[in-house]
């Protein structure tokens, strides 16, 4: 019996000893199955893996930044706006955010997580997953798309979780952190840490708070879903999961968790796009300027840069809150006088027009249906002309720009292109005369809807603008001074001089003459009868060869005496460089923009060197200035000063932010075509020259009246609002001194001795204030 007790008590030993047995030989089987896996596909057998120099340098689109003077970037060229940021610039509670959220293990594993791994195997997911910051890594480098079927997706998996091992080798561990934070695509055109502070808190991610740093990391488990744009309160609830996860792991304490989890989100959605954001229209001169570059020159290797994806970084002369300043004073003044505008064409049957036949409207129309982006889609698919003006007559729903924000809409093609005309336009451009630098580039009212450039491109009549430039030259070859009087009356130019066919006599804006004026008075007043008579007594082609040489392209200018009223059509971009001349004692100095240009490693590819010439003399210079200190003294520009129009009605319900109140010297000039058309003004101090166009997109577009069409009143107080908020940051070192007097200065300019309202320049009527 006990031989057979024996027996029993052995065999429960060998099913023991068998299934220990079995379990290593499974579990062996298992590792070696695993490391066979794994060894294939190393070699490739599921697929390329990526090599070594793939690994070194993971191929990226990187934006091009345009770079404002102050370091500001003000916009991006780019395929994917990705922009990328060393770890240093990585706040502390970012990082802890991740680390806590994602793989808080980051720092003890090589690549792959073992103790998540095997819990994510055991609870198939539930208790959540193994997938570490440097497998994610890896699959956003290299998984062009995650496979919906399940043995593809593991096959991926293995893949990536041997990347990541690789990665771990070659990087640090800051390394790996950085380059996830700039991989990662936080949608709405934010691909990296730096698109995404910037796109969705306006802010460096130096400057991110912990709760804005745990938004981000929040959208880490799916961007789409935890979108702050799409869906607020999941974003707020992750948030607060993140905030949880850094309390649990010690990075914050559960007090400061409790008041960061009742804090709203505060998102501040700050758009990147093409059209949108700060200094449109110059983004789009700073990407023809970089066309131009990269055609004449190439890589070392002789292939082209690429402006969307080289990262280069374009340093620029542009002040990011001088231009701010600007763009604020254009849409404060022009929305404000667009009212005005569309109440004086309330009654108007030709609106926006005045002043044509219906011949001519139905021409200006039918030319801006040719030359729409609608016209030329149509007729990529074939439709005849009969059909293309049919669809202008039907109406259709869109978005249209308006004051105050764009709206949607219904109406034909035919009537929005009218509505557009109806609005009127404004340029403003800003440069330090000493370098030339641009400081402000403002090339119309919206860059999404008017994209036609009115700096550069566009060029108007300039009007009265123009006779600084007449009285320049007479200072320069006849030594005159601004206290030297002359006749208001009218002076005729006989036909066959300078190749007139007939006789040349302008008159007096307002038909006001007699007496005699002093060249001060009468550029102050734009007196036609007196700028007539020094033009003929220089000719016209001196005067030509002047704002030539101050970079004005003069081969469509005629060589005729009425260029002297301001007939020729000059961009703003032009009257700024050549107004320069002036403010700089003589010196002309090329308007510049581009500074320095690099590649993504900081290599330096283009450096500006300035292009400068000497035009006249600083003591001619002066003078001039001087000239144009009186417009702001007692002429059209003296509504800069608190002392004009106190009782002015109809002035202060068109103008923006009256009264100005500036007590510093300010030399200016303002300007006003035929029929209101075109309204300028150009204002100097020391270190600062600024011009300011506004005018309808058609020259039938305008005021019915000077009161509300002139210069001084649709361009000036643009000005005055640009050039207050600029004063208000003393940071900008905008100058309030008296211009540089030359130490030789042999012309008289002080002509107090001339008593303001004598009987010599008496009688001046207030229509030459313009």
């Amino acid at each position: 019996m006990a031989k057979k007790q024996v027996r029993k008590t052995k065999a429960p030993q060998n099913d023991e000893r068998r299934n220990v047995r079995l379990f290593w030989k499974i579990l062996g089987g298992i590792v070696g199955f695993i490391f066979l896996i794994f060894i294939l596909a190393s070699w490739g057998v599921f697929g390329s893996l990526p090599d070594e120099t793939s690994l070194e340098n993971p191929e990226k689109n990187l934006a091009t930044e345009i770079i404002a003077s102050d370091g500001k970037v003000i916009g991006k060229f780019y395929q994917e706006n990705r922009t990328p940021v060393q770890y240093e610039e990585l706040p502390d509670h970012l990082i802890k955010a991740l680390i806590a959220t994602e793989d808080v293990r980051f720092y003890d594993h090589s690549g792959i997580d073992a103790k998540g791994t095997v819990r994510a195997f055991v609870f198939l997911g539930a208790k959540g997953g193994a997938s570490t910051i440097s497998q994610q890594l890896a699959k956003l480098f290299f998984t062009e798309q995650v496979s919906r079927n399940k043995l593809s997706r593991a096959t991926q998996k293995i893949k990536e979780w041997i990347i990541a091992t690789r990665l771990e080798r070659r990087y640090t561990k800051e390394e790996i952190i950085t380059m996830y934070f700039n991989e990662y695509d936080f949608l709405n055109q934010a691909v990296g840490i730096e698109s995404a502070a910037n796109i969705y808190f306006d802010k460096a991610p130096s400057e991110l708070t912990t709760v804005e740093s745990a938004v981000l990391v929040g959208m880490f488990k799916n961007s789409s879903l935890y979108n702050p744009r799409r869906n607020p309160e999941g974003v707020r609830n992750r948030r607060n999961v993140v905030l949880a996860q850094m309390a649990k792991y010690d990075f914050i304490s559960e007090t400061v968790k409790d008041s960061l989890q009742a804090l709203p989100l505060n998102i501040k959605y700050t758009p990147q796009g093409h059209d949108e954001g700060l200094a449109t229209y110059f983004r789009e001169y700073a990407r023809a300027f970089m066309a131009d570059w990269i055609k004449a020159n190439p890589k070392t290797d002789g292939s082209k840069y690429d402006i969307y994806s080289d990262g280069l970084k374009v340093y620029t002369t542009i002040d990011s809150k001088m231009q701010e300043y600007a763009e604020q004073a254009v849409d404060m003044h022009i929305s404000h006088l667009q009212k005005e505008f569309n109440k004086q064409n309330e009654k108007n049957k030709t609106a926006p027009f005045r002043d044509i036949t219906e011949q001519e409207t139905d021409d200006i129309l039918k030319n801006s249906m040719r030359r729409s982006d609608r016209w030329k889609e149509l007729e990529k698919q074939g439709k005849s002309e009969a059909e293309i003006v049919k669809s202008f007559s039907k109406k259709t729903a869109m978005t249209i720009f308006a004051w105050g924000g764009d709206k949607d809409t219904i109406m034909t093609p035919l009537d929005s292109i009218r509505y557009y005309k109806s609005f009127l336009q404004a340029s403003l451009m800003s440069m330090t005369p000493q370098t030339g630098e641009v400081k402000a580039w403002v090339g119309g009212i919206n860059y999404k809807h008017f994209k036609y450039d009115m700096v550069k491109k566009g060029k108007r009549q300039i009007g009265s603008t123009f006779k600084p430039f007449v009285y320049a030259t007479v200072i320069d070859q006849m030594h005159m001074s601004p206290c030297d009087t002359l006749p208001n009356t009218q002076w005729t130019i006989p036909a066959g001089k300078y190749g007139l066919i007939k006789p040349w006599t302008p008159k007096n804006a307002g038909g006001g003459y007699g007496g005699m004026v002093t060249l001060k008075n009468a550029l102050a007043n734009s007196i036609n009868t007196v700028t007539a008579r020094l033009i003929d007594r220089v000719g016209p082609r001196p005067v030509i060869d002047l704002v030539k040489k101050m970079g004005v392209d003069t081969k469509e200018m005629p060589e005729a005496p009425s260029i002297a009223l301001g007939t020729p059509d000059v961009s703003l971009y032009e009257m700024v460089g050549a107004y320069s001349t002036f403010a700089n004692e003589g010196v002309f100095v090329k308007p510049t923009l581009i500074t320095r240009i690099e590649d993504k490693n900081g290599t330096v590819l283009f450096q500006n060197v300035p292009e400068t010439k000497d035009v006249i003399s600083n003591e001619t210079a002066y003078v001039t200035v001087s000239l144009m200190e009186g417009v702001t003294q007692s002429g059209s520009g003296q509504r800069l000063r608190h002392t004009w129009a106190v009782g002015n009605a109809a002035y202060k319900n068109a103008v923006t932010g009256y009264p100005y109140a500036f007590e510093n010297p300010i030399a200016g000039k303002t300007g006003t075509t035929q029929n209101n058309s075109d309204g300028w003004f150009m204002g100097m101090v020391p270190n600062l020259v600024t011009g300011v166009w506004v005018g309808g997109e058609d020259r039938a577009v305008h005021f019915n009246s000077t009161t509300y069409g002139q210069g001084a009143t649709m361009a000036l107080p643009i000005w005055a609002i640009y050039m207050r908020k600029c004063y208000e940051n003393e940071e900008l070192g905008i100058s309030k001194g008296s211009f540089k007097r030359p130490a030789n200065l042999s012309i008289v300019t002080n002509c107090a001795e001339y008593r303001e309202g004598n009987s010599d320049v008496e009688g001046i009527p207030d229509e030459f204030d313009f």
